[in-house]
Parts: structure tokens; sequence; C-alpha cells
């Protein structure tokens, strides 16, 4: 499989994270099968190689507006966490959903790229070191 390809050792050696989020705590409450796909990614993850214990569940984030990151304690996390080499991949059910201003969106995907962290979503897997 292709998204097997992309994955090395080094990626399963460090964390894989899971970044939950809805923007609302409507969409919290209206959208459940949104979220319950969202907490279904570990398992994406522990089919691809990581162990339960590797997996990180980043949902502390959910009803709260992406518009700024003050707010934002789980995204901020992981992105020092990816900025420290702890990452190996980012699960998510769009790409886009990590960070709603470009600013953040960019600042992310550059350190995913400077440490070879990958980013999975719906629509697959994308290696920003390549």
């Amino acid at each position: 499989m292709l998204l097997n390809a992309k994955i090395a050792d080094h990626h399963l050696t460090r964390h894989a994270c899971i970044y939950i989020r809805q923007s609302t705590m409507a969409q919290v409450r209206f959208n459940q099968e949104s979220t319950e796909r969202q907490y279904n990614l570990a398992d994406q993850a522990k089919s691809l190689g990581w162990s339960p214990e590797q997996i990180r569940i980043l949902d502390g984030d959910l009803a709260q507006s992406g518009q700024q990151t003050t707010k934002r304690d789980d995204f901020k996390t992981l992105v020092t966490d990816v900025a420290m080499g702890q990452v190996g991949a980012i699960f998510s059910l769009e790409s886009s959903r990590l960070a709603r201003s470009n600013k953040d969106w960019h600042r992310l995907l550059e350190l995913c790229a400077i440490t070879k962290t990958l980013v999975f979503d719906g629509d697959g897997c994308y290696d920003r070191s390549c």
C-alpha cells in the first residue's frame, strides 16, 4: 500500500498524534459522527504500525474556534511536539482542519518538513520533507 511506503522506522519510534477538533460546542453536540470518526483515527495509526502507547489523542480544542491560536492549547502542544521531533505522524480527517489560520497552517507544515513528520488525512499521506 502506498501509505505504508512513506512510513519509515524513524516515524514509528515517535508519537502518532490524533488532532481532534470541532469549532463550536454546537458542532460537538450535533455532529457526533464527525467527532467519533476523528477518534477512530487512532485505529488507522495502529493499523499502520504505531503501538497504542505511542498514540496521543489531542482533543482539548473541541469547541474552540480555529481563528486564533491563543485558546487552542492542544494545537500549541502539537506544534511544540512536532518542532521537538517527537511526532512521527499527525492524523486528522482533513489536514486543513489542523489550523484555520494560514500563518499557523504554514508554520506547522514547515515544521513537519524540517522534522520529517508525516501528515495523514482522508485524502492520503503527505511527506513535506520530500
